[in-house]
């Protein structure tokens, strides 16, 4: 399959502080891709340089088939949609006045404004104005915006961390269609659960180094210990090994109706990330 992201031995550096050090990783065309880490690891910064922002220190990145360096031409621009913490919205303006110019911008026609408000939830609140809006609503308008021209590429850093559970699964479901239509979607979080729902394939980013990267059930799966817990009718949970003993022991259970649910304990991505990296994700 086709790759529309290559990086190859990305490195920056700020002022002798490393931000990231020989990063090598590519996206497939029409995946959703996880940059994994906790605040201050890098994920920002590779954003920008993915999005022509900020140049790397060394390395380099080829993206729909260019170098970095064409990506502020008007026709690679119009390919890739962002969400970033900088929101660019004009606050005295309503939210559908402000989607208004990015149409005006893309070339975009004005009814596709209903579309994305409804994608993010905010159809019913287009009238107000940008600085009567909370943090959360804020975040919503900034991912509409994002989406407004229906972009080949799509980066989103950190979409969720502003919103409620209700809005975060309307959110979710969104991308999934937009995704399920054909854009590849480049997503930085801290929230391993976000990740292991979205993405096709995630990697750990941990002080500018990538520590680990592959498919989410993949990962689990190879760091599972293959036991199993087992919950009894008189409350007691069992761990079984794998193998003949555990075997034999849950054949046992299920013969006298002992067993009441079985779950394999495969570790979560949070887990496997404090595993690789000794550090809490936040």
């Amino acid at each position: 399959m086709e790759n529309i992201i290559e990086v190859k031995n990305i490195t920056k550096v700020y002022a002798n502080q490393m931000a990231l050090e020989e990063v090598n990783f590519s996206i497939r065309k029409g995946e959703i891709f996880g940059f994994l880490g906790p605040s201050g690891s890098g994920k920002t910064t590779m954003i920008k340089i993915l999005t022509g922002q900020l140049l790397p220190t060394s390395g380099t990145a080829i993206i729909f088939g260019t170098d970095l360096n064409q990506l502020k031409k008007p026709e690679y621009r119009q390919r890739f949609g962002v969400l970033t913490d900088n929101n660019g919205l004009y606050s005295r303006l309503s939210i559908y006045e402000n989607l208004k110019l990015y149409c005006q911008l893309y070339d975009v026609a004005l009814g596709r404004i209903d579309e994305v408000l409804d994608s993010v939830n905010l159809k019913s609140e287009k009238t107000k104005k940008i600085s009567a809006l909370s943090k959360g609503m804020t975040q919503r308008v900034m991912l509409a915006r994002a989406l407004l021209h229906a972009p080949d590429l799509l980066f989103l850093d950190e979409p969720t961390s502003a919103l409620d559970p209700v809005n975060t699964r309307h959110i979710y479901k969104g991308l999934q269609e937009l995704n399920a239509k054909g854009t590849t979607i480049f997503l930085t979080t801290h929230d391993m659960e976000e990740a292991d729902l979205l993405c096709n394939r995630v990697a750990f980013l941990n002080k500018g180094q990538i520590q680990l990267l592959g498919e989410p059930d993949r990962l689990k799966k190879d760091h599972s210990d293959s036991t199993v817990t087992v919950e009894l009718v008189s409350e007691e949970k069992v761990v079984l090994p794998s193998g003949v003993d555990g075997a034999e022991k849950l054949y046992e259970y299920m013969k006298t109706n002992q067993i009441v649910t079985i779950h394999s304990n495969e570790p979560s991505l949070g887990d496997i990330f404090v595993q690789m990296t000794g550090r809490v994700l936040a």
